[in-house]
């Protein structure tokens, strides 16, 4: 009984030992069956379609002509054993094979859409797999109506045949797993079926073979996949590469605002058609100094007139739209080469060399005439005007060509009216004379080249002589003397503001003592010393070095001189009050003036410009607005004192309106310091 329990035992834990074999075998096979799953598997993107039918595209149509080649051949050797309907069946094959090599050719193939070709993959898998197993099959029942020799040729046409399908669809290793079976399951049936006696070697080495090949075609694949994603890496970084150079290229050549050229760019593209018109000879033959001059473009410089008071008025989002609408405008103009923004509101414009000078004008003003048009934003209709400055390009060098357009630009301003001026050969003459005089005064000794001159200002209540305006002059020579109007661009351009200021003041005080002499001393500040940092210690330090008191000088600042910063400047103008210095404002009234000026400013003192002066004796609305002008300065607590009286009559009309202190050759002409301090005690007519 005991025996009887233990074998049952027994049998029982061995069958259950085998249950769990049976039960891990299957999962190895499960395991193992979606390992090759995923091996066979391809990939979907649009990428890796494109990248097997282009690779597929190579080869299928080869390995068709291979089995056309094959189906013809077995065709022929079986013509005269096999049935008809195995050969017409040959003939499908061989139609079929025909079709499928048709529809893979690379030129056919690849236009098509990705959708389209993964389609095509997905198909090739199923016929792929179908025509390999009737090719088989067709190729089985044709050897049983063959010789010896014939199914040897049956078996060496299978062999090559399953070779070049396992090469040619490398990389659609769902497709070569299909024909690999095609090929291989029915061989080895009909080997294991055979009465051979070597059919199970023949059977062993149909499975190694085709083993060995889908194990090289999956590594292939694996390959394949690992290459196509470097190269995709590749290729996305190179995108990502070509992208930032597209943009870093936009950033360095276009202007964010207008969306065209920006300084750097203009300047380029002015350079390059330099490069390629060349120079003109000085020696050149007219006629062809004439067709020479036809290849050359315009260069055209624009500055918009009233932009500041857009700006002022609306805010920088209308100017924006200003200059937005002004660039857009250039562009559409009739032979623009380029255009492009050189900073602020100037634009620079390249014009084809087919125009000769009148044309050329006449695309400017067709210009101007385009961009006085009203510009709508947020439903205000905005307005400027814009002056051009031309220049047919003849140097070679770009700043010389900008130079001579810039030239033209400034006479173009002073005429004002969205005026269009052309450099010509007397403009070429006077800049010229302007570059050597601009080169003398960057290179002259201040204190050798300076002089200066003094203007009495008059207390016309008793006549005295109660301060004077100091003026410099600026020689090249020592002989012909330059006004500061001539000479001050000069200074401005060659950094030697600050220079003249402090050689003018030193000198001022040394022969001009206000202190020993009872008279206040005026001296003309640049706008760019207005705002300049530092400059009340300089000042300061100059006076006292002269031992000059600052109370005693008076620093005339002009409206212009306050516009372009007005924060900065008048907290400059606050630290030279604080030192002592009294402020005037001068010029007043010249087209610029506004009232809440006299309220805001840190002033002492307000000198009125020297047209209203010539107004006065006839006109009344220069009388009622210089009365209001000096009620007002009386309850702000200035002094008011009028320029630029040349007449009696104007001298007059200006002391009947309560001013007091004046300056105009009615009472002196400038002259130097001697003969300024002979006449301080000398009573006025």
């Amino acid at each position: 009984m005991g025996r009887s329990i233990d074998s049952a035992r027994g049998t029982t834990r061995q069958s259950g030992q085998g249950f769990w074999r049976l039960r891990g075998a299957f999962w190895r096979l499960r395991r193992a069956f979606w390992r090759l799953r995923r091996a066979l598997r391809q990939r979907t993107s649009a990428a890796f379609v494109d990248a097997y039918v282009a690779s597929i595209s190579q080869r299928a149509p080869v390995l068709y002509l291979v089995i056309l080649f094959d189906v013809v051949l077995l065709v022929c050797s079986f013509h005269a054993t096999a049935p008809l309907g195995v050969q017409v069946f040959g003939l499908a094959l061989l139609l079929v094979a025909g079709i499928r090599g048709q529809v893979w050719l690379p030129q056919r193939i690849m236009p098509r859409s990705i959708d389209e070709k993964r389609r095509e993959l997905h198909r090739m898998s199923r016929v792929g797999g179908a025509f390999a197993l009737a090719f088989m099959l067709w190729t089985i029942v044709l050897a049983r109506y063959g010789s010896v020799e014939q199914r040897m040729l049956v078996q060496y046409v299978l062999a090559v045949t399953a070779f070049a399908s396992m090469v040619g669809l490398a990389q659609a290793p769902r497709t070569a797993f299909n024909v690999a079976l095609a090929f291989s399951v029915p061989a080895t049936g009909v080997f294991l079926a055979s009465d051979n006696a070597d059919a199970v070697m023949l059977a062993l080495v149909q499975v190694v073979f085709t083993a060995t090949m889908m194990i090289a075609i999956l590594t292939n694949h694996h390959e394949f996949v690992r290459r196509e994603l470097t190269r995709q890496r590749l290729a996305r970084r190179l995108a990502r590469t070509t992208q930032e150079s597209r943009a870093n290229f936009r950033r360095a050549t276009i202007d964010e605002l207008t969306g065209g050229l920006n300084r750097r760019a203009i300047l380029q593209r002015l350079r390059d058609e330099l490069t390629a018109i060349g120079p003109i000879s000085a020696d050149t033959a007219p006629a062809s100094t004439a067709s020479a001059e036809a290849l050359r473009p315009w260069l055209a410089l624009v500055d918009l007139d009233g932009f500041k008071h857009v700006n002022d008025t609306y805010g920088h989002a209308a100017g924006d739209a200003v200059l937005r609408s002004v660039a857009d405008r250039i562009g559409a103009q009739r032979a623009v080469l380029a255009h492009g923004r050189l900073g602020g509101d100037e634009f620079a414009i390249l014009f084809d060399a087919v125009f000769d000078s009148a044309a050329a004008r006449a695309a400017c003003r067709t210009l101007s005439t385009a961009v006085r048009r009203p510009i709508l934003f947020h439903g205000t209709r905005l307005r400027v005007l814009c002056s051009i400055g031309l220049y047919r390009l003849d140097l070679p060098d770009a700043g010389a060509c900008l130079e001579r357009a810039d030239a033209a630009l400034y006479k173009a301003k002073q005429l004002g009216d969205g005026a269009v001026v052309v450099f010509g050969q007397d403009d070429e003459a006077a800049l010229r004379q302007r570059a050597l005089i601009s080169r003398q005064f960057h290179d002259s000794v201040l204190e050798d080249r300076l002089r200066l001159v003094y203007q009495p200002v008059v207390d016309t209540r008793d006549g005295r002589i109660v301060g004077a305006e100091a003026f410099a002059r600026w020689s090249p020579d020592g002989r012909e003397w330059q006004t500061p109007a001539m000479f001050m661009a000069m200074a401005q351009a060659t950094g030697r503001m600050a220079d003249v200021t402090r050689a003018v003041l030193t000198r001022a005080l040394r022969e001009c003592r206000p202190a020993d002499h009872g008279m206040t001393l005026s001296i003309n500040l640049s706008p760019r010393d207005v705002v300049r940092d530092g400059i009340a210690d300089t000042l300061s330090e100059i006076a006292l070095m002269a031992g000059a008191s600052p109370a005693d000088l008076i620093l005339d600042v002009t409206e212009r001189a306050l516009i372009d910063d007005p924060r900065r400047a008048t907290r400059q103008l606050e630290a030279l009050r604080a030192r002592g210095f009294r402020i005037a404002l001068d010029d007043f009234g010249a087209g610029w003036s506004s009232l809440s000026q006299l309220r805001d400013l840190p002033l002492d003192l307000i000198k009125l410009h020297g047209a209203l002066a010539e107004a006065l004796p006839t006109d009344p609305g220069a009388r009622a607005v210089v009365g209001m002008i000096v009620a007002l300065s009386w309850q702000l607590g200035l002094d008011c004192s009028i320029k630029g009286v040349e007449t009696a009559a104007q001298a007059e009309a200006a002391r009947a309106l309560g001013i007091t202190r004046m300056q105009g050759f009615h009472f002196g002409a400038p002259d130097s310091a001697d003969v300024m301090l002979a006449g301080l005690n000398r009573a006025v007519a």
